[in-house]
């Protein structure tokens, strides 16, 4: 039994500076996972804040097309929405909706 005093005495000594070595590595692989994860976060902001432009890009033009030719559009919409096609005689399909007429307006 006293032969294994020194024994333990080793086995103890090397754990250690292992568990040094051990605990460093982990917190280099904590703090490269915390820099992926930033870097990851950064780039999604980055990919919301382009798309948040484009549809406010959206909605300003929207907004123009509203405000310059008048509440006109929304019937316009609403013609685009009620076309249909209807057969006809000889098997033609024509629109049944109403025309927009948007250059003559545009011209006056």
């Amino acid at each position: 039994m006293g032969e294994l005093i020194p024994l333990f005495g080793i086995v103890f000594g090397c754990m250690i500076p292992i568990s040094v070595i051990w605990s460093k590595h982990r917190e280099r692989v904590a703090e490269m996972q915390i820099g992926t994860t930033a870097a990851q976060t950064a780039e999604k902001a980055a990919q919301y804040a382009a798309q948040v432009q484009r549809l406010e890009d959206r909605v300003q033009v929207l907004e123009r097309i509203v405000t310059d030719r008048g509440y006109d559009v929304a019937t316009q919409i609403e013609a685009l929405r009620d076309t249909r096609t209807v057969e006809s005689g000889g098997g033609e399909e024509k629109g049944s909706g109403v025309p927009l007429d948007i250059e003559s307006r545009e011209k006056a």
